[in-house]
């Protein structure tokens, strides 16, 4: 078949495709289903029972459902506390402990935990070599999911069942996925942008955050100031509520038996869709257009009246979203954005960005009212964790490629979290049921 018919072939079984498979909005609302698994409120469809991670963002007041400042807590903590104890730049193995266990470790406890965690760091002889850099991606969130199911192939007991080989597992791939992010950009931008090849191993007694900056850079110096906001940074994203779509994933591949490598991988491969884990990238990009086309950043009138072009989809890219506000649950505010902003305040002023740092603060200020007066919403809409990081990223020189796979070098602990508890919880298959709307031939 010539590529012209090729083409035509793809084009005319595509048009079948949306002919047969669109169904009417108006049969969701006959039959009652949730579209997304959300009723009409956004509210998330119960699926399941979690101790790991709750987020609260209403308050009943008289029987009526009253939004408040959002809250994110882990085993029991608000997440404010777990940031504001976590001592030096250890937070995000302090947490892991807490969300994998369900209690906060001991002294001993968690010398032992950092240092099963770096003898763990070590990936088996010539994997570099012989996974990592044979055909590398700039897609490096596929560069690691290939990485991931690879290292089965190095696992005696991938399938023994067993919850202690289970922990073990899920342990290896929370100390090694800081590598598999590095090495998998460090790769890709040598043989694809021809820059140097750069493999610093893993230095047993670092933590997770300042693991990643040393590999990353060539001289693998970092500050005391990057590797703490870097750890906060993953403090925040490693959990959020068990309902997101990564995490459903990790349930529901979990209770069908899969072992820990595919139902990581099915995880990664959730999170890696622009509708979960890549919304900071489209701030990055929204922030950059905001400062081609205003000619004072620091002029609200003008940022404001660019804003209102954004929403009326007479710039940017057209979708009529100003990205990194609002978020699907919290309405007042996300405690997440609230805590890593006091820490981009810092870095910004270390790192001279004070300009940048003030034109979000206008759109964080700007913004919500603009939506306020354009949508309907139902909820109040604020700044979300996504609005900062990609700023905090950019500001300690991280490639935007890596944007997403360092949200899963926070999120695989998570999902260890879930993982562990879905297998001691359930012996059930999560099926969940689909009405057909066939029309009978």
């Amino acid at each position: 078949m010539s590529d012209r018919k090729q083409t035509d072939f793809l084009a005319d079984k595509e048009a079948m495709c949306i002919k047969n498979d669109t169904i009417s909005d108006v049969l969701f609302e006959e039959y009652g289903v949730n579209r997304g698994l959300r009723d009409l409120n956004g509210r998330g469809v119960l699926t399941g029972l979690t101790r790991i991670s709750d987020i609260v963002s209403f308050k009943n007041e008289d029987g009526m459902r009253i939004p408040c400042d959002g809250e994110l807590w882990y085993r029991g903590y608000p997440v404010e506390e777990l940031v504001a104890e976590s001592e030096g730049v250890c937070g995000f193995e302090e947490t892991a402990y807490l969300l994998l266990f369900g209690e906060k470790p001991g002294k001993k406890e968690f010398e032992d935990f950092k240092s099963c965690l770096g003898e763990y760091r070590r990936l088996p002889p010539d994997f570099i070599r012989d996974v990592i850099m044979k055909a590398p991606s700039k897609d490096i969130m596929n560069s690691m999911t290939r990485s991931i199911l690879t290292l089965a192939s190095y696992d005696d007991t991938v399938n023994s069942g067993k919850l202690e080989d289970t922990i073990r597992q899920c342990l290896q791939l929370i100390a090694v996925f800081p590598e598999l992010a590095v090495y998998s950009y460090h790769a890709y931008n040598h043989y694809k942008n021809y820059g140097s090849m750069i493999i610093h191993n893993p230095d047993p007694k670092l933590s997770a955050a300042e693991n990643f900056l040393y590999m990353l850079r060539a001289d693998g110096k970092y500050t005391e100031l990057e590797a703490k906001v870097l750890d906060v940074a993953l403090m925040l994203h490693m959990e959020h509520g068990g309902g997101n779509n990564s995490t459903f994933t990790t349930r529901v591949v979990t209770s069908s038996g899969s072992d820990t490598y595919s139902t990581i991988a099915a995880a990664m491969s959730s999170l890696k869709g622009p509708k979960h884990g890549g919304a900071n990238i489209k701030v990055m990009e929204m922030m950059q257009d905001i400062r081609e086309h205003v000619s004072d950043c620091t002029d609200k009138d003008e940022v404001r009246s660019y804003l209102d072009k954004i929403l009326d989809k007479q710039a940017f890219d057209g979708k009529g979203l100003i990205y990194g506000i609002g978020h699907a649950v919290y309405s007042i505010s996300d405690p997440r954005e609230r805590i890593l902003k006091s820490y981009v305040e810092q870095l910004a002023e270390e790192k001279g960005r004070e300009n940048d740092l003030l034109l979000y603060r206008n759109v964080e200020e700007l913004a919500p009212e603009l939506i306020a007066e354009k949508r309907n919403v139902y909820k109040g809409v604020s700044p979300n964790v996504d609005f900062y990081s990609g700023f905090v990223y950019s500001m300690l020189g991280i490639p935007v490629e890596l944007y997403t796979p360092l949200f899963a070098v926070a999120r695989v602990a998570g999902w260890s979290a879930h993982r562990v508890e879905e297998l001691i919880g359930t012996s059930k298959i999560i099926r969940p049921a689909y009405m057909s709307v066939m029309e009978r031939k």
